[in-house]
């Protein structure tokens, strides 16, 4: 024997029937902080900020990658050790 039974009702009605906390403002005030906190952050992600977070460090490293990659070579500026020849 097979019985089947259909309720039609929303979910709310759904929650109240089973006696299921109402966890709606929980998840405002969840969905609020990290709404909050994602636009406090977006600051460190605008394009101007980052290349000035990085482009001074990132220019100082290439030029000393530059300085030390042509002191290797005969007539690159310098013997090896960073010292310029006479």
């Amino acid at each position: 024997m097979k019985i089947t039974v259909n309720v039609e009702c929303t979910p709310e009605e759904a929650r109240r029937f089973l006696g299921l906390p109402d966890v709606q403002p929980l998840q405002d005030a969840v969905m609020q902080q990290m709404q909050d906190r994602v636009m406090s952050s977006m600051h460190a992600m605008d394009p101007e900020t980052l290349l000035k977070t990085w482009a001074p460090m990132g220019l100082q490293n290439f030029e000393q990658i530059q300085k030390f990659f042509f002191s290797q070579f005969p007539g690159g500026g310098g013997n090896g050790n960073g010292d310029k020849k006479k």
